[in-house]
């Protein structure tokens, strides 16, 4: 088998590629490794295809070396590809994604990644983009939007860029305008919500357990949507979202709109924007559906 890491040079505060050179020197398949490092956002979907295109019958394993948005790319990639699969070197700052197969540091040793045996898995389908995560909208997207402004105004994010979305959204998303429809059912008749996940996986936000029955290989999407609340009954509520106690909370169950779903339908105004594995994209009428065993996902037990 061909083994392809995917780098982000950008990822994490250490310097990831001499980390996994310095491990891959010690195994017997380094002379079937290559390190690729990516030049710009969408640049390791497009290496990945062009790659699989090039080779259509060579047996390869792409290691997504990066945060949750290199991981995405990876997927986005090798999906629909039986001669591919995806393994991931998670040095981001979230790494959601991994922490329902038991965490980060599961992922970070390169020997058990080359030997890790090959699973499909879901991935969820929006028009022509796979989220392997999450696809999310309403306060936690309004959160997002205010970041990345900032990020793009400073050239960092940090704790100061996420207190302005939290600030920014308790102010301005409270009570999000649209419309979802989970296999048919319209699940909130009167067109509002604070907020609303729709999952693969079971965290977002690096440490929000929003889906917590959520399996990646069930077939289903886990849709959680919160309704409109008070600030003050917000605050109250936050740590027991945060922990992924909610679906199970009886102080809660008033609020909670709760399905397992394989088609979700989203109408919203003009503006409208979703969160798709922490990428903002606006779009007001949507669909998410679930793509059965999508991709072979390599992971150690």
């Amino acid at each position: 088998m061909k083994y392809i890491f995917i780098v982000n040079p950008h990822a994490g505060t250490e310097d990831n590629e001499a980390n996994i050179r310095a491990q891959l020197e010690a195994l017997p398949q380094k002379d079937d490794c290559e390190i690729y490092l990516t030049k710009a956002v969408g640049d390791a979907t497009d290496y990945v295809k062009s790659y699989l295109a090039e080779n259509p019958n060579e047996k390869v394993r792409f290691i997504a070396c990066g945060g949750d948005g290199t991981v995405n790319e990876v997927f986005n990639g090798a999906v629909g590809y039986e001669n591919a699969s995806v393994s991931c070197y998670p040095c981001g700052s979230g790494n959601d994604f991994v922490k329902v197969f038991g965490g980060a540091e599961k992922f970070m040793d390169v020997a058990a990644l080359l030997n890790a045996e090959d699973k499909k898995i879901d991935l969820l389908k929006v028009g022509d983009r796979y989220s392997n995560n999450v696809v999310n909208f309403g306060f936690d997207t309004t959160v997002a939007i205010t970041i990345n402004k900032q990020r793009d105004k400073t050239g960092h994010g940090g704790k100061s860029a996420y207190t302005k979305g939290i600030v920014t959204a308790l102010l301005t998303s409270m009570k999000n305008k649209c419309k979802v429809r989970a296999d048919g059912e319209v699940i909130n008749p009167d067109g509002r919500c604070l907020l609303c996940t729709l999952a693969n996986g079971q965290y977002v936000g690096g440490s929000f357990k929003c889906a917590p029955r959520a399996k990646v290989d069930d077939g289903l999407i886990e849709v959680c949507m919160i309704k409109p609340i008070s600030r003050l009954r917000f605050v109250k509520i936050l740590g027991t979202y945060t922990e992924g106690k909610h679906l199970d909370d009886p102080a809660m169950q008033d609020i909670i709109i709760y399905r397992q779903a394989k088609k979700v339908e989203i109408v919203a105004p003009e503006g409208f924007a979703y969160s798709l594995d922490g990428e903002v994209i606006y779009e007001n009428k949507f669909t998410v559906e679930i793509a059965e065993g999508a991709v072979n996902f390599a992971y150690p037990e």
